[in-house]
Protein backbone atom coordinates (compact mmCIF):
# COMPACT_ATOMS: atom_id res chain seq x y z
CA UNK A 1 0.00 0.00 0.00
CA UNK A 2 1.07 3.19 -0.70
CA UNK A 3 0.61 7.22 -0.48
CA UNK A 4 -0.92 9.11 -2.67
CA UNK A 5 0.72 12.30 -3.56
CA UNK A 6 -0.34 15.11 -5.74
CA UNK A 7 2.33 18.47 -6.42
CA UNK A 8 5.13 16.49 -6.44
CA UNK A 9 6.61 18.49 -9.06
CA UNK A 10 5.88 21.90 -7.18
CA UNK A 11 7.94 23.05 -4.72
CA UNK A 12 6.79 22.22 -1.49
CA UNK A 13 5.56 19.10 -2.51
CA UNK A 14 8.60 18.12 -3.48
CA UNK A 15 9.83 18.36 -0.52
CA UNK A 16 6.90 16.30 1.22
CA UNK A 17 7.76 13.61 -1.77
CA UNK A 18 11.73 13.59 -0.39
CA UNK A 19 10.83 13.35 3.20
CA UNK A 20 8.68 10.11 2.42
CA UNK A 21 10.63 8.16 -0.02
CA UNK A 22 14.08 8.86 3.17
CA UNK A 23 11.74 7.47 5.33
CA UNK A 24 11.23 4.32 3.14
CA UNK A 25 7.85 4.96 2.44
CA UNK A 26 6.06 4.16 -0.94
CA UNK A 27 3.97 6.48 -2.49
CA UNK A 28 1.58 7.04 -5.45
CA UNK A 29 2.44 9.81 -7.46
CA UNK A 30 -0.13 11.47 -9.96
CA UNK A 31 1.97 14.06 -12.56
CA UNK A 32 0.65 16.03 -15.03
CA UNK A 33 1.78 14.80 -17.97
CA UNK A 34 0.79 12.92 -21.20
CA UNK A 35 2.91 9.95 -20.93
CA UNK A 36 5.10 8.14 -18.31
CA UNK A 37 8.50 8.92 -20.33
CA UNK A 38 7.47 12.67 -19.41
CA UNK A 39 5.74 12.46 -15.80
CA UNK A 40 9.29 10.49 -15.19
CA UNK A 41 11.32 13.33 -16.33
CA UNK A 42 9.28 16.13 -14.96
CA UNK A 43 9.57 14.26 -11.58
CA UNK A 44 13.28 14.22 -11.93
CA UNK A 45 13.43 17.81 -12.82
CA UNK A 46 11.31 18.68 -9.24
CA UNK A 47 13.55 15.87 -7.41
CA UNK A 48 16.96 16.40 -8.56
CA UNK A 49 17.02 19.93 -5.43
CA UNK A 50 16.94 16.10 -3.52
CA UNK A 51 18.39 13.53 -4.86
CA UNK A 52 21.24 12.40 -7.29
CA UNK A 53 20.27 10.82 -10.27
CA UNK A 54 21.39 7.63 -8.68
CA UNK A 55 19.64 7.36 -5.64
CA UNK A 56 16.29 9.29 -7.49
CA UNK A 57 15.97 6.34 -9.83
CA UNK A 58 16.32 3.88 -6.98
CA UNK A 59 13.74 5.52 -5.52
CA UNK A 60 11.41 5.37 -8.62
CA UNK A 61 11.93 1.52 -8.96
CA UNK A 62 11.38 0.82 -5.81
CA UNK A 63 8.99 2.89 -3.92
CA UNK A 64 7.55 5.17 -6.54
CA UNK A 65 4.33 4.47 -8.68
CA UNK A 66 3.35 7.29 -11.36
CA UNK A 67 -0.10 7.89 -12.49
CA UNK A 68 0.68 10.39 -15.80
CA UNK A 69 -2.64 12.55 -15.92
CA UNK A 70 -4.35 15.67 -15.35
CA UNK A 71 -5.94 16.49 -11.33
CA UNK A 72 -8.78 18.54 -12.78
CA UNK A 73 -9.97 15.51 -15.40
CA UNK A 74 -12.57 12.90 -14.61
CA UNK A 75 -10.65 10.35 -12.90
CA UNK A 76 -7.28 12.21 -13.23
CA UNK A 77 -7.40 11.32 -17.46
CA UNK A 78 -6.51 7.65 -16.45
CA UNK A 79 -7.39 4.80 -18.23
CA UNK A 80 -9.75 2.43 -15.87
CA UNK A 81 -7.34 0.10 -14.68
CA UNK A 82 -4.64 2.26 -13.80
CA UNK A 83 -7.42 4.25 -11.86
CA UNK A 84 -8.02 0.82 -9.81
CA UNK A 85 -4.67 0.43 -9.60
CA UNK A 86 -4.67 3.38 -8.35
CA UNK A 87 -7.47 3.39 -5.66
CA UNK A 88 -6.81 0.02 -4.78
CA UNK A 89 -3.14 0.69 -3.88
CA UNK A 90 -4.45 3.46 -1.74
CA UNK A 91 -4.05 3.85 1.94
CA UNK A 92 -3.39 7.24 2.80
CA UNK A 93 -3.81 10.78 0.62
CA UNK A 94 -1.48 14.06 0.64
CA UNK A 95 -3.09 16.39 -1.04
CA UNK A 96 -0.44 18.76 -2.36
CA UNK A 97 -0.88 20.29 -5.51
CA UNK A 98 -2.49 23.62 -6.18
CA UNK A 99 -2.66 26.61 -8.36
CA UNK A 100 -1.15 29.52 -6.93
CA UNK A 101 -2.17 31.91 -9.72
CA UNK A 102 -3.94 35.02 -7.59
CA UNK A 103 -5.25 36.44 -10.53
CA UNK A 104 -7.41 33.92 -12.19
CA UNK A 105 -10.82 33.04 -10.97
CA UNK A 106 -10.99 30.38 -13.79
CA UNK A 107 -7.64 28.95 -13.52
CA UNK A 108 -8.21 28.41 -9.62
CA UNK A 109 -11.74 27.12 -9.59
CA UNK A 110 -10.01 24.59 -12.07
CA UNK A 111 -7.56 23.12 -9.99
CA UNK A 112 -7.92 24.25 -6.56
CA UNK A 113 -11.98 23.16 -6.07
CA UNK A 114 -12.23 20.91 -9.29
CA UNK A 115 -9.09 19.20 -8.48
CA UNK A 116 -9.96 18.79 -4.74
CA UNK A 117 -13.58 17.48 -5.30
CA UNK A 118 -11.83 14.48 -7.55
CA UNK A 119 -9.19 13.94 -5.21
CA UNK A 120 -12.42 13.74 -2.59
CA UNK A 121 -14.16 11.07 -4.74
CA UNK A 122 -10.82 9.25 -5.52
CA UNK A 123 -10.19 8.88 -1.21
CA UNK A 124 -14.22 7.87 -0.90
CA UNK A 125 -13.26 4.89 -3.26
CA UNK A 126 -10.37 3.91 -1.69
CA UNK A 127 -12.22 4.05 1.82
CA UNK A 128 -15.28 2.37 0.71
CA UNK A 129 -13.08 -0.41 -1.26
CA UNK A 130 -10.60 -1.06 1.80
CA UNK A 131 -10.47 1.62 4.04
CA UNK A 132 -8.99 5.15 4.14
CA UNK A 133 -5.78 5.87 6.83
CA UNK A 134 -5.93 9.95 6.21
CA UNK A 135 -6.64 12.85 3.89
CA UNK A 136 -4.29 15.38 4.02
CA UNK A 137 -4.99 18.83 2.60
CA UNK A 138 -2.48 21.31 2.24
CA UNK A 139 -4.52 24.84 2.01
CA UNK A 140 -3.17 28.05 2.90
CA UNK A 141 -3.56 30.59 5.95
CA UNK A 142 -4.99 33.08 3.33
CA UNK A 143 -8.62 31.21 4.00
CA UNK A 144 -8.56 33.63 6.96
CA UNK A 145 -9.37 36.69 4.30
CA UNK A 146 -8.46 39.66 4.89
CA UNK A 147 -6.92 40.57 8.22
CA UNK A 148 -5.30 43.82 10.50
CA UNK A 149 -3.31 43.14 13.02
CA UNK A 150 -4.88 40.00 14.27
CA UNK A 151 -3.93 36.68 15.82
CA UNK A 152 -5.55 33.47 14.16
CA UNK A 153 -5.69 30.19 16.20
CA UNK A 154 -5.73 26.87 14.64
CA UNK A 155 -9.30 26.04 15.89
CA UNK A 156 -11.00 29.14 14.64
CA UNK A 157 -13.44 28.27 12.05
CA UNK A 158 -13.78 29.41 8.74
CA UNK A 159 -15.15 33.04 8.41
CA UNK A 160 -17.61 33.14 5.22
CA UNK A 161 -18.21 36.79 6.23
CA UNK A 162 -14.40 38.28 5.23
CA UNK A 163 -13.22 39.22 1.58
CA UNK A 164 -10.51 37.57 0.61
CA UNK A 165 -8.06 38.51 -1.13
CA UNK A 166 -7.73 36.38 -4.12
CA UNK A 167 -9.24 33.94 -6.27
CA UNK A 168 -6.28 31.40 -4.90
CA UNK A 169 -8.02 32.44 -0.79
CA UNK A 170 -11.13 31.63 -1.77
CA UNK A 171 -11.11 28.81 -3.75
CA UNK A 172 -8.68 26.98 -1.08
CA UNK A 173 -10.97 27.68 1.65
CA UNK A 174 -14.06 26.33 -0.46
CA UNK A 175 -11.23 23.42 -1.29
CA UNK A 176 -11.18 23.40 2.89
CA UNK A 177 -14.91 23.15 3.16
CA UNK A 178 -15.74 19.74 0.63
CA UNK A 179 -13.08 18.15 2.89
CA UNK A 180 -14.98 18.77 6.17
CA UNK A 181 -18.31 17.93 4.24
CA UNK A 182 -17.97 15.21 2.24
CA UNK A 183 -15.32 13.31 4.38
CA UNK A 184 -16.62 13.19 7.85
CA UNK A 185 -15.73 9.86 8.69
CA UNK A 186 -12.40 9.64 7.19
CA UNK A 187 -9.31 11.27 9.84
CA UNK A 188 -8.37 14.13 8.30
CA UNK A 189 -5.62 16.68 8.71
CA UNK A 190 -5.72 20.61 7.10
CA UNK A 191 -2.38 22.01 6.86
CA UNK A 192 -1.84 26.02 6.36
CA UNK A 193 1.18 27.43 5.62
CA UNK A 194 1.96 31.24 5.61
CA UNK A 195 4.66 32.37 3.40
CA UNK A 196 6.87 29.56 2.01
CA UNK A 197 10.11 30.89 1.17
CA UNK A 198 13.69 28.77 0.93
CA UNK A 199 15.27 26.55 2.58
CA UNK A 200 16.53 27.50 6.30
CA UNK A 201 19.40 24.60 5.78
CA UNK A 202 21.05 25.54 2.27
CA UNK A 203 20.70 28.60 0.16
CA UNK A 204 19.38 26.76 -2.83
CA UNK A 205 16.07 26.94 -4.38
CA UNK A 206 13.60 26.10 -7.29
CA UNK A 207 11.36 28.96 -6.52
CA UNK A 208 12.11 32.23 -7.43
CA UNK A 209 8.66 34.47 -7.32
CA UNK A 210 8.69 35.34 -3.55
CA UNK A 211 12.46 35.53 -3.94
CA UNK A 212 12.44 37.99 -6.73
CA UNK A 213 10.05 40.40 -4.67
CA UNK A 214 12.04 40.76 -1.67
CA UNK A 215 15.10 41.24 -4.17
CA UNK A 216 13.50 44.35 -5.37
CA UNK A 217 12.22 45.78 -1.98
CA UNK A 218 15.85 44.70 -0.53
CA UNK A 219 16.73 47.28 -3.11
CA UNK A 220 14.50 50.15 -2.11
CA UNK A 221 15.27 53.18 -0.67
CA UNK A 222 12.21 53.74 0.88
CA UNK A 223 9.37 50.98 1.95
CA UNK A 224 5.85 51.48 2.28
CA UNK A 225 5.21 49.64 5.16
CA UNK A 226 5.37 50.33 9.06
CA UNK A 227 8.49 48.92 10.51
CA UNK A 228 7.25 47.53 13.14
CA UNK A 229 4.85 45.48 11.24
CA UNK A 230 5.03 41.24 11.39
CA UNK A 231 5.72 38.86 8.33
CA UNK A 232 5.16 35.09 8.55
CA UNK A 233 7.73 33.86 6.54
CA UNK A 234 8.45 29.62 7.53
CA UNK A 235 10.79 27.54 5.48
CA UNK A 236 10.07 24.40 3.04
CA UNK A 237 12.18 22.28 4.83
CA UNK A 238 10.12 22.60 8.44
CA UNK A 239 6.44 22.74 6.57
CA UNK A 240 7.52 19.57 4.52
CA UNK A 241 8.65 17.74 7.82
CA UNK A 242 5.31 18.90 9.50
CA UNK A 243 3.16 17.42 7.03
CA UNK A 244 4.83 14.12 6.54
CA UNK A 245 4.80 13.47 10.66
CA UNK A 246 1.50 15.03 11.26
CA UNK A 247 -0.11 12.84 8.20
CA UNK A 248 2.08 9.74 9.77
CA UNK A 249 0.29 10.49 13.22
CA UNK A 250 -2.99 8.98 14.48
CA UNK A 251 -4.88 11.51 15.63
CA UNK A 252 -8.46 11.39 15.37
CA UNK A 253 -10.82 13.85 13.47
CA UNK A 254 -10.07 16.72 11.69
CA UNK A 255 -7.05 18.86 12.69
CA UNK A 256 -6.08 22.34 11.09
CA UNK A 257 -2.30 22.97 11.46
CA UNK A 258 -1.01 26.28 10.81
CA UNK A 259 2.96 25.70 9.27
CA UNK A 260 3.26 29.27 10.26
CA UNK A 261 6.20 31.20 12.43
CA UNK A 262 3.35 32.41 14.67
CA UNK A 263 4.80 34.71 17.57
CA UNK A 264 8.07 34.68 16.18
CA UNK A 265 7.37 36.31 13.34
CA UNK A 266 10.40 38.65 12.36
CA UNK A 267 9.17 42.36 11.56
CA UNK A 268 10.37 44.36 9.02
CA UNK A 269 12.91 45.97 10.41
CA UNK A 270 14.85 43.29 11.69
CA UNK A 271 14.59 41.62 8.13
CA UNK A 272 15.99 44.82 6.25
CA UNK A 273 18.66 45.21 9.36
CA UNK A 274 19.96 41.97 8.40
CA UNK A 275 19.77 42.26 4.61
CA UNK A 276 21.22 46.22 4.92
CA UNK A 277 24.11 44.66 6.85
CA UNK A 278 24.76 41.64 4.26
CA UNK A 279 24.65 43.63 1.24
CA UNK A 280 26.38 46.77 2.41
CA UNK A 281 23.27 49.56 1.50
CA UNK A 282 21.82 51.74 3.94
CA UNK A 283 18.66 51.06 5.93
CA UNK A 284 15.42 51.85 4.22
CA UNK A 285 13.17 54.98 5.50
CA UNK A 286 9.56 53.22 6.19
CA UNK A 287 6.32 55.55 4.77
CA UNK A 288 3.64 53.56 5.49
CA UNK A 289 1.60 56.78 4.23
CA UNK A 290 2.81 55.24 0.15
CA UNK A 291 1.14 52.00 0.17
CA UNK A 292 -1.88 53.58 -1.96
CA UNK A 293 0.87 54.80 -4.07
CA UNK A 294 2.78 52.14 -4.45
CA UNK A 295 -0.23 49.97 -5.50
CA UNK A 296 -1.07 52.46 -8.09
CA UNK A 297 2.82 52.23 -9.17
CA UNK A 298 3.56 48.56 -9.28
CA UNK A 299 0.31 48.25 -11.39
CA UNK A 300 1.32 50.80 -13.87
CA UNK A 301 4.94 49.33 -14.23
CA UNK A 302 3.95 45.84 -13.99
CA UNK A 303 2.31 46.84 -17.66
CA UNK A 304 5.10 48.96 -18.94
CA UNK A 305 8.55 48.93 -18.91
CA UNK A 306 11.73 47.02 -19.82
CA UNK A 307 11.17 43.17 -18.77
CA UNK A 308 12.41 42.60 -15.61
CA UNK A 309 11.11 45.76 -14.29
CA UNK A 310 7.27 44.70 -15.53
CA UNK A 311 7.81 41.53 -13.81
CA UNK A 312 9.26 42.34 -10.17
CA UNK A 313 6.37 44.82 -10.26
CA UNK A 314 3.65 42.28 -11.14
CA UNK A 315 4.80 39.95 -8.55
CA UNK A 316 4.96 42.80 -5.97
CA UNK A 317 1.30 43.76 -6.96
CA UNK A 318 0.12 40.24 -6.26
CA UNK A 319 2.14 39.84 -2.74
CA UNK A 320 1.43 43.85 -1.70
CA UNK A 321 -1.39 42.58 0.43
CA UNK A 322 0.24 39.95 2.45
CA UNK A 323 2.74 42.60 2.87
CA UNK A 324 0.72 44.95 4.42
CA UNK A 325 -1.22 43.02 6.77
CA UNK A 326 0.65 41.97 9.77
CA UNK A 327 -1.36 39.14 10.92
CA UNK A 328 0.20 36.27 13.40
CA UNK A 329 -1.04 32.57 12.73
CA UNK A 330 -0.69 30.85 15.83
CA UNK A 331 1.04 27.71 15.39
CA UNK A 332 1.08 25.13 18.57
CA UNK A 333 -0.42 22.80 17.08
CA UNK A 334 2.53 22.54 14.46
CA UNK A 335 5.12 23.15 16.62
CA UNK A 336 4.13 20.05 18.79
CA UNK A 337 3.99 17.77 15.75
CA UNK A 338 7.79 18.53 15.45
CA UNK A 339 9.02 19.49 18.35
CA UNK A 340 10.41 22.25 17.13
CA UNK A 341 9.60 26.04 16.00
CA UNK A 342 10.59 27.12 12.30
CA UNK A 343 13.92 28.57 12.27
CA UNK A 344 13.34 32.76 11.98
CA UNK A 345 13.31 33.92 8.55
CA UNK A 346 16.66 36.52 9.08
CA UNK A 347 18.40 33.54 9.72
CA UNK A 348 18.76 32.34 6.18
CA UNK A 349 17.40 35.33 4.60
CA UNK A 350 21.00 36.68 2.87
CA UNK A 351 22.07 33.66 1.99
CA UNK A 352 18.67 32.78 -0.22
CA UNK A 353 19.14 35.98 -1.55
CA UNK A 354 22.80 35.51 -2.33
CA UNK A 355 22.05 33.03 -4.28
CA UNK A 356 19.35 33.30 -6.02
CA UNK A 357 21.05 36.84 -7.29
CA UNK A 358 23.99 34.58 -8.57
CA UNK A 359 22.14 32.33 -10.34
CA UNK A 360 20.09 34.95 -12.04
CA UNK A 361 17.07 33.46 -10.26
CA UNK A 362 17.05 29.98 -12.12
CA UNK A 363 17.98 26.94 -11.02
CA UNK A 364 20.91 24.82 -13.09
CA UNK A 365 18.45 22.23 -13.81
CA UNK A 366 19.98 18.81 -15.09
CA UNK A 367 18.86 16.79 -17.94
CA UNK A 368 17.89 13.44 -17.84
CA UNK A 369 21.50 11.20 -17.92
CA UNK A 370 21.98 10.87 -21.65
CA UNK A 371 19.24 13.28 -22.82
CA UNK A 372 19.40 17.01 -24.04
CA UNK A 373 17.07 19.10 -22.12
CA UNK A 374 14.63 18.92 -25.04
CA UNK A 375 10.70 19.00 -24.48
CA UNK A 376 9.25 15.38 -24.49
CA UNK A 377 7.20 13.65 -27.19
CA UNK A 378 3.69 13.75 -25.23
CA UNK A 379 1.13 10.80 -25.70
CA UNK A 380 -2.40 10.19 -24.32
CA UNK A 381 -2.53 10.77 -20.65
CA UNK A 382 -3.52 7.01 -19.15
CA UNK A 383 -0.58 4.82 -18.30
CA UNK A 384 0.45 4.48 -14.41
CA UNK A 385 3.61 2.62 -13.60
CA UNK A 386 7.38 3.30 -14.37
CA UNK A 387 9.30 2.76 -17.64
CA UNK A 388 13.16 3.17 -15.55
CA UNK A 389 14.91 -0.34 -15.99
Amino acid sequence: MATFLTGATGYVGSYVAADLLRSGESVNLLVRAHSLREAERRLWKSLQLHFEFPEFRDHLQERVTLFAGDLTESGFGLAPDARRRLVDTTDSVIHCAASLNRRSERTCVNVNFRGTLEMIRTAREAREAHGLRRFSLVSTVAVAGERSHETVTEDAPLDWTRRDYDPYGRTKKMAEHLVGELLPDVPCSIFRPSVVLGDSSRPETTQFDMVRSFSLLASLPVLPLRPSDRLDIVPVDWVARTIARAHRGDDEGHAVHHLSAGERSATYREITDVLAGALSRRNPAYVPGLEGTTRLLTSALSRVGPAPVRRGAALLAVFLPYLTYDTVFSNERAVAVTGEAPAPFPQWAVPLLEWARRHRFTYPYAPWPGEDAAPVAAAAPQAAGSLVS
